[in-house]
């Protein structure tokens, strides 16, 4: 294409969000979500919202600041922002006295931010087009701009959270992930109160590296000792790409930290999402459930290896064969430890009678199953999380994704 034929004037979708941009580089994390409603209200929209998931994926929770609207939580399973945080989708209320409320998801590449909410009255497609970019990069802006503050997590937080949990979260990755390849998601119990349970993913290439980890014992302890694990992983990670060598790092810096006594059990797995090839080593932890057309199939076996800590010996390797669309579901004992009413342990039955019970509703995406799966099984052990409890899923679809690469 000639040079002098390419178009580079400024249209109206691109002097919004470029004067958004130019703005937020030096504007202080407190003025961003005010300087969002102001860009919004140039357009036409009005009572803009900033919603963010609380830490329990329990509420959407609103923002406070100059020229926001500020409303009541939002149930994350029971609203419209709910519907559109969990579904990644745009949900359109008409409003009993004109107009058509908005709710846009918050997508910081597919993990979800939260939900941004205004009103328009009348809706179009260009307004939709505009809105839906308007919201990736104000989810972009949150995110970065979280770094630099404590307001964010303020507002997520519904109760008092322990110096345990504290480290934990700081220590996580995004929560969930989508590709066109694979997806992943995870959640934490007790939100407010976890101490050393962790999961831990990185998408290097084809390969999906995962970990999954609980550190013995409670508190800060347990807190410290996952963190030195998963430390540990995500530097093996850097640097070689075999299971055994992760697994190595993991037990010396476990064990020179801590000594013979103490341990973390883990699941190590590598997925090629190319391929479906799973490779899984078992340290001491519970087998991962293979879950096809909503139900559990078989358990994930493999041979034990010792935890990570106890110096144990060049770990085995097991390899499975995944089908499209199948999901693997790991958790932590926390899970199916806890005493329910009758006085026995909830079991590994139960939690997968749970699983099939729930794979025969239909779908919403890994993210939104999962939450369901937690809170329903947080309600079958009636409302209690004595100890950690941490659920982490993958859904592997295969295929290629170069063609995202490509401009149309």
């Amino acid at each position: 294409m000639d040079e002098e034929s390419v178009d580079r004037s400024e249209g109206f979708g691109e002097r919004l969000l470029g004067v958004l941009l130019d703005r937020a580089r030096l504007v202080p994390p407190q003025l961003i979500a005010p300087l969002i409603a102001e860009e919004v209200a140039g357009i036409g929209g009005r009572d803009v919202s900033i919603l963010l998931q609380d830490y329990a994926q329990e509420l959407l929770v609103p923002l406070a600041g100059r020229n926001l609207h500020m409303g009541q939580p939002q149930p994350v399973g029971d609203s419209p922002a709910g519907r559109a945080f969990l579904r990644a989708h745009v949900v359109e209320v008409p409003q009993a006295h004109g107009g058509v409320r908005m709710y846009l998801p918050l997508l910081d590449g597919s993990d979800q931010v939260g939900v941004m909410a205004l009103t328009l009255d009348a809706v179009g497609d260009d307004d939709r087009r505009l809105l839906c970019r308007l919201a990736g990069l104000v989810a972009d802006l949150l995110v970065t701009k979280s770094a630099y503050t404590d307001q964010f997590f303020q507002a997520r937080r519904r109760e008092p959270m322990s110096v345990s949990a504290e480290i934990q979260w700081a220590l996580l990755p995004p929560l969930s992930m989508c590709v066109p390849q694979v997806e992943v998601a995870g959640i934490l119990e007790p939100a407010y109160r976890v101490a050393g349970d962790s999961f831990d993913y990185a998408l290097n290439d084809s390969i999906l590296h995962a970990a999954v980890i609980d550190a013995m014992g409670h508190g800060l302890d347990a807190a410290v000792m996952a963190t030195i694990a998963i430390g540990a992983y995500r530097h093996a990670r850097r640097v070689f790409v075999s299971l055994e060598e992760k697994y190595a790092y993991m037990d010396d810096a476990v064990s020179r930290e801590f000594g013979p006594d103490h341990f973390v059990t883990a699941q190590l797995m590598h997925l090629n999402i190319a391929t479906g090839e799973l490779a899984l080593v078992n340290a001491g932890h519970p087998a991962p459930l293979l879950v096809r057309d909503g139900r559990v199939v078989r358990q994930l076996e493999s041979a034990t290896t010792l935890p990570v800590g106890f110096g144990g010996e060049r770990p085995r390797i097991r390899q499975h064969m995944l089908q499209q669309g199948d999901r693997v579901l790991c958790y932590t004992d926390g899970i199916i430890e806890e005493h329910v009413g009758d006085g026995e342990l909830y079991g590994e039955e139960r939690l997968i009678r749970c699983v099939n019970r729930l794979g025969e509703q239909s779908s919403e995406g890994v993210r939104a199953d999962l939450r369901r799966l937690s809170h329903t099984l947080k309600a079958e052990r009636g409302g209690r999380t004595s100890d950690d409890a941490t659920l982490f899923m993958i859904e592997w679809h295969g295929g290629a994704a170069d063609h995202l690469a490509v401009l149309d």
